[in-house]
């Protein structure tokens, strides 16, 4: 269940994963009851799942909605499972009950291969290309990108859409926007975007990386694992991490298309341990400060059944004031398997969804609030123990109670404060 912030009069909005499809949700943020759904099409990879007895298709599919938005007024963005980018409004009936409408539809099949898996089209002969995130850009247009290295816009004003390929390369994350363009990493190189006046998507600068020789337990391709992050005391910065064999990197670049290309590379940083390291969710940022997170080991809720965890691990990573290089500031021990963390300026702590291994099997999880400042534990709150407590990439939200919320196998677990 990916869950982002609470929203429309503070109910939560989030897609639901089940084997079925996805379902989009209209939550209360209190019990947590669902108030209104809406059934999403099922996505290629689960008919190949259950047809080919191959569930990692399942796992490491980023398509369909699992990436979304909701945009200024509170309408949710996703691309479904045919290639079609919506805008879904939730709205109150006269008899007090919710619903989901379908305010624009918008066909990307003119420009995106469709021939996709089905249950009416078990050996398609052709190419499906899933669209794998949405954005909305400062211009007002919604970016897209696919799993197969296409880029594109839709102008919501005229319906118009533009695309172009990036031959040779897949993109399995999200992307990032600021006010200068748009930043979307490959599993070959990270791009600086910008559209045409006609909303053709131009590339201003690339960056190659160190992919490695292969995909690392714990990352869904042989690439970055990171939506770019956008940061910086002057918004000057992106950064990434690599693929390297044998550590790890977090990588820091400076944003802009003048900038230098000898200038561009800030600081390499090797994290982690020797050929244990990956991460496959986004980087927290806070001023010039970078934390990031160890996933390797984690495939699926099987990889930690029977009281078994990953290494884990978690980094904070500073830049220098003077943009000089980057330093390490600390180094925890935290086990978070799979979570996308979230940092409370509120309060200075970050947030993770822990799980310690057990020499008797019990599979307990934990969310778990480390100090920003020193890398040291806060808290643990126990959530719960065995499979259904797993969040499987889910990524925890802080409300603004203060709850958090965090989707698990079964649904979700919200964590509040003590009256």
């Amino acid at each position: 269940m990916t869950t982002p912030p609470p929203r429309s009069g503070g109910r939560l909005v989030t897609v639901c994963g089940t084997f079925s499809g996805f379902l989009l949700k209209l939550l209360d943020p209190r019990t947590l009851d669902t108030l209104a759904e809406y059934k999403l099409p099922q996505r290629s990879s689960t008919v190949e799942a259950i047809t080919r007895l191959d569930f990692e298709k399942i796992f490491k599919d980023t398509s369909g909605g699992a990436y979304f938005y909701l945009d200024d007024r509170d309408r949710v963005v996703l691309a479904d499972s045919r290639q079609h980018v919506l805008r879904i409004a939730h709205r109150q009936k006269a008899d007090g009950a919710w619903e989901f409408v379908v305010e624009n539809d918008w066909d990307l099949t003119s420009l995106v291969p469709h021939d996709c898996v089905s249950w009416t089209n078990l050996f398609p002969s052709g190419v499906c290309d899933p669209v794998t995130s949405v954005m909305p850009d400062w211009d007002g247009r919604v970016w897209w990108v696919t799993r197969l290295g296409r880029v594109g816009t839709v102008d919501p004003a005229t319906g118009a859409l533009r695309v172009i390929r990036l031959d040779g390369e897949e993109i399995q994350n999200s992307f990032s926007v600021a006010e200068d363009g748009v930043s979307i990493v490959t599993d070959h190189a990270l791009y600086g975007f910008r559209a045409d006046a006609d909303g053709v998507p131009r590339v201003q600068w690339r960056e190659t990386y160190d992919r490695g020789t292969g995909t690392k337990p714990g990352s869904v391709n042989q690439g970055s694992g990171t939506t770019p992050d956008l940061f910086g005391t002057e918004d000057q910065y992106v950064a990434i991490t690599d693929n390297a064999d044998d550590r790890m990197n977090v990588l820091v670049y400076r944003r802009g298309a003048g900038v230098p290309p000898a200038e561009r590379l800030v600081c390499k940083v090797p994290v982690f341990g020797a050929g244990a390291s990956t991460t496959d969710n986004s980087l927290i940022s806070w001023g010039n400060s970078l934390v990031v997170e160890n996933n390797y080991g984690y495939e699926n809720p099987s990889t930690l059944l029977l009281g078994r965890s990953v290494v884990g691990g978690v980094t904070r990573i500073d830049v220098r004031a003077d943009g000089s290089g980057c330093d390490t500031v600390w180094e925890s021990d935290v086990r978070s398997p799979s979570t996308v963390p979230k940092l409370s300026t509120a309060n200075g702590l970050l947030y993770f969804y822990e799980k310690r291994p057990s020499s008797w099997g019990i599979d307990a999880w934990y969310l778990t609030a480390v100090d920003f400042r020193t890398g040291k534990r806060a808290f643990s709150r126990f959530t719960g123990t065995g499979l259904s407590y797993d969040n499987n990439w889910a990524p925890i939200t802080i409300g603004p109670d203060g709850t958090a919320y965090v989707g698990v196998f079964n649904g979700i677990v919200a964590v509040r404060d003590q009256a």
